[in-house]
Formats: structure tokens, sequence, C-alpha cells
């Protein structure tokens, strides 16, 4: 792919989005939120390719990936009012179906078509398939990890607006209850990805989000999230319990080693 062929499919995007600007004012800031989101993840994922030193053509790829990944968003929320996709639909496969429908990438080699095509279909996923085509691998994990470095800026700065300036779809619809569903503190407390279907309550969802330390793949990513303290301010709206303070700990000590690990 050339730096033109990705202008354009930048362009394309620019307008997809131009034509969700009709809707009422909090309609209006989940689709910013959402505009807004999707040229972070652009940002971190050159920033990641940087990082890991991939080549031009690679970098191309994956920023057209990050563009696109969340192209499903503006349907989904227009006609559910929600970014849930459980209650709704599976947004990554809204977006492979419209980039099919309005042939955004039919400039492009058919093999091109398919990698892009797999990574934005399965960047979503609690975990990757186990079948999926090798050449995809680099992108799908790429988008994986530069929408989590994102998705944490966001729920982070959702929280520090006045409650009349939040989009309010970011917190998925999850009420601010006290205390953590035990599911949620078991699995963190494994090292394992906290399962969105376990979670009842906004600080389940938060702890759902520290645990994706656990499912990160980059160094260069992991070295952004340390730098960043994300996980830091995730945890101190938490409860105030031994268990789920070690636990917490354990995913942070996680991040540096993962960060500091020779290439």
């Amino acid at each position: 792919m050339s730096p033109e062929d990705f202008e354009r499919i930048k362009a394309w995007f620019r307008s997809h989005v131009a034509s969700y600007m009709d809707m009422d004012p909090d309609g209006l800031k989940n689709i910013r939120l959402k505009e807004e989101h999707t040229y972070r993840v652009l940002d971190a994922t050159i920033a990641i390719a940087s990082g890991e030193n991939l080549s031009e053509e690679q970098s191309i790829t994956a920023a057209a990936v990050a563009i696109l990944h969340d192209a499903g968003r503006f349907p989904q929320y227009r006609k559910w009012r929600t970014f849930r996709d459980s209650e709704s639909d599976n947004h990554a496969r809204l977006a492979v179906d419209l980039i099919r429908v309005q042939g955004v990438l039919e400039h492009l080699e058919k093999p091109e078509q398919l990698l892009i095509e797999e990574a934005i279909r399965f960047h979503n996923l609690l975990a990757l398939p186990d079948r999926h085509d090798s050449g995809t691998d680099l992108f799908i994990r790429l988008i994986r990890d530069a929408d989590k470095l994102d998705i944490w800026r966001v729920f982070l700065e959702y929280f520090r607006q006045p409650e009349e300036e939040r989009a309010s779809a970011a917190s998925l619809g999850f009420p601010d209850l006290p205390g953590v569903t035990g599911a949620c503190v078991s699995s963190i407390q494994r090292g394992e990805i906290v399962r969105l279907e376990d979670c009842r309550k906004l600080n389940d969802f938060r702890l759902l989000q520290i645990s994706w330390v656990y499912d990160l793949n980059f160094r260069t990513t992991y070295r952004l999230l340390r730098e960043r303290g994300y996980i830091r301010e995730l945890a101190s709206a938490l409860p105030d319990d031994n268990i789920l303070s070690c636990a917490i700990e354990n995913a942070i000590t996680h991040i540096s080693v993962m960060a500091d690990r020779a290439r």
C-alpha cells in the first residue's frame, strides 16, 4: 500500500464520520468520542510501529487498519444508541460489512484487502482465534494494543469531565455501585483477562481494563503504558482491599517487566 492509498482511505473515513454529524447533542458527543478515538488509535499505531522498527509498508498497512477498525461504531450507535456489542451488534463485523459494501479497499490488491479486513474482524475478540492468516497476525496484535492504549485514555478522561459533558455511551451503561464482583477479582488474581460478561458494575469494568495488561503484544506498548500511568489512575478509584491491591500491584509489576525485557 502506498501513502496515497492510505490518504484515500483516510478521506473516506472523514466523509463517513461527517454523515453522522446530524445527531442530537448527546448523540453527537458519542460520535465525536469515537472519531477522536480513531485518530488517537492511529497515533498509537504509528508510535508502536516506530518503536518496533516496522517497515514503511507495514506501518502504512497498520495505519489503514487503525483508521478503519471502528468504522462500524457509527452505524451501531445511530441504530442502537450504545457501544455495547452484546446489546446491539458486533461492531467489528459491521465495519467489515461496511468496508465491503462501500468498496473502501477496492483500489488495493485482493490479498491486502483481505489482510486489513481480517485484522479489523478480530481486533475486538477476548483472545486471538487459534486459526487465522499468519500474515495478518502482526496487524491484529498491533491494532489490539493501540486500541487498548486509547480506551484507557477515553475512560479516564470520561471521569475527569463534568457529568453534563460526558459522552453517555463511554461507560457501557454499567451502574456506579460500590464494591467489585468476586469473579472479576479472581480473574485478575490469576493474571487473566476479566470477562465482560462477569462485569456487573463500573468498578468491574475498571478491573477489566486493568487486566488488559496481560493481553498486550509489544514492548513499545508496555513502555507507553508505563509512561502514561493509566493503570494506577484506574486503580485509584477501586475499593481499598488488600487482595485487590496485591493483584493490581502484580499487574503494574508485569508492565515494568515487559517494558524492560530484551527485544
